[in-house]
């Protein structure tokens, strides 16, 4: 039998609410101490409800909840206050970060740099800021911080050389096009193929993402990336974005 605890005042964002029952919710939240957690809001969706309204996606959150089961059960919920409200194409990107955040993080695991991420990356997005970088700065936090072995800086044959030019394997990192025999040609691999310059790869190391390179690079290594570890899991918001940049 799981034991029974309550948490108070925990800082959290809400990645996902589903209806329950008649009035109420399940409301998937990423939290500073305790990772992602299944919590039932009981009566959230009547009118009178302290917590219809508040249980917003990005929007900082304090929340408390008790019980010993996979679903607890939330008490309160209150703004942290200080974060405006995403629209247009930084509610699309806010979307996207949560689905990552639902497809490849796990229950009560908790991640207080990945949750820095995350605020991070929500703040920017409300800002403004450059959607392509806030995006891939959180796809590199994001697998650094769920264990996945992001290569970057040293490969198998070494010190990554910014002059260098490397093919990303999955599961091995960086190899020299030279170590393999391999020629480089610029948009003539497949997708199983990830032809990258070494300054790429140390550019990303650096969290530096101005350079066109870079950023052209990057996006095609962290998809790759990301759809091996999704195991053939669609993401839904990536196809929205693709239809909205193609609109």
């Amino acid at each position: 039998m799981a034991l029974k605890q309550r948490i108070e005042q925990q800082p959290a964002w809400v990645l996902h609410t589903l209806p329950w029952r008649e009035t109420s919710l399940i409301v998937e939240v990423f939290s500073l101490e305790h990772g992602r957690a299944a919590l039932a809001a009981k009566g959230a969706r009547r009118p009178m409800s302290a917590l219809r309204g508040v249980l917003m996606a990005f929007q900082p959150l304090l929340m408390d909840w008790s019980g010993g089961g996979e679903v607890k059960t939330l008490i309160r919920a209150e703004w942290r206050g200080g974060q405006p409200l995403l629209t247009g194409r930084a509610l699309m990107c806010g979307y996207y970060l949560n689905e990552l955040m639902l497809r490849l993080t796990a229950r009560e695991d908790p991640h207080p740099q990945l949750f820095a991420a995350y605020e991070a990356a929500v703040s920017a997005l409300a800002r403004n800021e450059h959607f392509e970088l806030v995006l891939r700065r959180f796809e590199v936090a994001l697998l650094h911080e769920l264990g996945y072995g992001l290569a970057l800086d040293a490969g198998e044959d070494g010190a990554v050389r910014p002059d260098g030019r490397y093919r990303y394997i999955i599961e091995r990192g960086p190899v020299a096009m030279d170590a393999d025999g391999l020629e480089w040609v610029d948009g003539a691999c497949g997708e199983d193929d990830l032809p990258l310059s070494g300054q790429t790869l140390l550019d990303m190391a650096a969290d530096d993402f101005s350079r066109a390179e870079t950023q052209i690079q990057s996006k095609r290594l962290l998809r790759a990336l990301i759809n091996h570890y999704l195991g053939g899991q669609v993401l839904q918001s990536r196809r929205v974005l693709k239809e909205l940049q193609e609109l």
